[in-house]
C-alpha cells in the first residue's frame, strides 16, 4: 500500500512573457483533453530543456 503524502506546492514567482502565438495554439492543442493546464506545460517543457541542457554540459 502506498504511503500518502499531502503535495508541497514550491514557492513561485510571477513572470510576464511575450510567447508567440502558433505557440500558444499548439500548447493549447497538446494539452486540450488533457488534465494539464497551460502552466503545467510550459514548465514541464522548460524542465525538460534544463535538463537537456545540464546532460549536453556533462557529455
Amino acid at each position: 500500500m502506498a504511503v500518502f503524502k499531502i503535495p508541497e506546492i514550491p514557492p513561485t514567482t510571477n513572470k510576464t512573457i511575450r510567447i508567440p502565438n502558433n505557440l500558444i495554439e499548439g500548447i493549447e492543442y497538446a494539452i486540450r483533453g488533457k488534465n494539464c493546464t497551460f502552466t503545467d506545460f510550459v514548465i514541464a517543457a522548460i524542465n525538460a530543456a534544463l535538463q537537456d541542457l545540464q546532460a549536453e554540459k556533462t557529455n
